[in-house]
């Protein structure tokens, strides 16, 4: 554990007790109202901590490798950093923002199955040693840009769902673990472990049985050839919730004693990214436009109306997918809109779909929900925004990335020190948000990160 750089780009509110992460959303909407109507991003550090906390509980000894790119910002790859985490990294750039902050290299993994040959000798150069590999190709291509490289083998595992999910894209089967082993060992290249990801969406125990069966395989196979291996990583997919964390744990637990037990030397890792982000940040977005369609001229599926003679609301909003919503282009986002005005509970509600700014047919933010009626200059609140919202900004319509207002309640932060981060430098990072919250514009959370 260590403290918090002394020279932080960005400040912490610490919360006074009965002060909340929805009171200093509020305050700043207020503030946003009189000033520009900007969107925003509320961050709860201290949730990072307790989702660590949690973590260790619950999976040691699991060492969390958190992937970057769920959630770049240096606040939450610093709090990660010094709670001891380790990284895993898809690009330069992240490898090179990694740098930045002064992460250990040893403490980096670079996996992305598609390395370009100039990232790896980034890698290379940067001490970045761990990386993964799922084919012959890219065996070779590590081979002559990073002979110190220390690889993980990628296997594929079977998704009894159907669903094709990454694990179906990426990874090598058993019968070309060997031919990749032999490879190796011609190229003089060391393998060091295994790695499998099981998705998020899979409900069946029996394919972590196989992932894990078929490591030992591979980690049996591998002493035929005199590697040395020792790390296995069981990927990523945690939702963030404890109920699925508990289910994986009940299921990986066994496993990993009956396969990899404690004395066989090896260091189980995950890579657990939404689950640690995802619900500390809060989304805070405005209604800049507005359109009413009669209900024959716009009905998106699902959408269904008490009486046909009811506007259909379109609500415009100043953010989408060129910006924080941008998981919606890849994956599914389930994004859910709370009204940030008071309503009374018998005011009627009307199908509505929200949009980003963009006018581009892809930046339909929520196909369909029942909102009451909204003008322009209304707020909406988007809980659980912290992953994959939060990385490298897009230049599209002069997109800029809403700013970011970090808090922390006290409670929170002396439970961070008790879990063994120092403070002899860090209080200059933070300010006190007193119980009765007037925020003047010099009182600053955000960070332009």
């Amino acid at each position: 554990m260590k403290g918090l750089p002394e020279d932080a780009n960005y400040s912490i509110g610490l919360l006074d007790e009965g002060i909340t992460p929805a009171d200093v959303i509020d305050n700043y909407i207020f503030e946003q109202t009189h000033t520009g109507k900007k969107a925003f991003f509320v961050g709860d550090l201290g949730k990072l901590m307790k989702k660590h906390i949690e973590w260790q509980n619950m999976m040691a000894p699991i060492k969390p490798f958190y992937p970057v790119r769920c959630n770049s910002t240096p606040a939450v790859l610093e709090i990660l950093a010094a709670l001891g985490t380790g990284f895993v990294c898809s690009s330069k750039t992240e490898m090179a923002m990694l740098q930045d902050l002064a992460i250990a290299p040893e403490n980096i993994m670079y996996i992305n199955p598609c390395k370009q040959a100039s990232h790896i000798k980034y890698a290379a150069k940067a001490g970045i040693n761990i990386m993964t590999c799922d084919n012959d190709i890219e065996l070779q291509k590590i081979a002559r840009n990073h002979p110190n490289a220390r690889l993980l083998l990628h296997i594929a595992t079977e998704e009894i769902n159907g669903v094709e999910e990454m694990s179906m894209k990426f990874g090598t089967t058993l019968k070309n673990c060997r031919h990749l082993m032999e490879l190796a060992k011609e190229l003089e290249v060391q393998i060091v472990g295994v790695k499998f990801h099981v998705s998020n969406s899979c409900k069946e125990p029996q394919v972590y049985l196989h992932a894990v069966s078929d490591a030992r395989c591979v980690f049996d196979m591998a002493e035929e050839f005199g590697f040395k291996m020792n790390i296995l990583d069981i990927g990523g997919s945690f939702t963030g919730s404890e109920l699925q964390l508990k289910e994986v744990n009940r299921v990986i637990s066994p496993l990993l004693v009956d396969y990899f037990p404690e004395e066989s030397g090896v260091n189980v890792i995950a890579e657990p990214g939404c689950y640690y982000v995802s619900s500390a940040f809060t989304l805070a977005v405005n209604i800049i436009a507005k359109k009413a369609v009669e209900y024959d001229k716009h009905l998106s599926s699902g959408m269904e109306q008490a009486r046909s003679d009811e506007p259909i609301f379109m609500y415009y909003m100043n953010d989408g997918v060129y910006g924080s919503f941008a998981n919606k282009l890849s994956e599914k986002l389930n994004a859910i809109p709370e009204v940030h005005k008071k309503y009374k509970e018998d005011e009627p509600l009307f199908a509505s779909s929200l949009w980003g700014p963009s006018c581009d047919e892809l930046d339909e933010i929520v196909e369909s929900c029942l909102l009451p009626e909204l003008s322009v200059g209304d707020w909406l609140i988007f809980d659980n925004m912290g992953s994959g919202t939060l990385g490298e900004r897009s230049t599209f319509n002069d997109y800029q990335r809403p700013l970011t207002y970090y808090v922390m309640s006290f409670s929170d932060w002396y439970e961070m020190q008790d879990a063994g981060i120092t403070s002899d430098t860090l209080m200059k990072n933070f300010f006190f948000v007193p119980s009765c919250i007037q925020l003047s514009p010099e009182d600053r959370f955000s960070t332009a990160a």
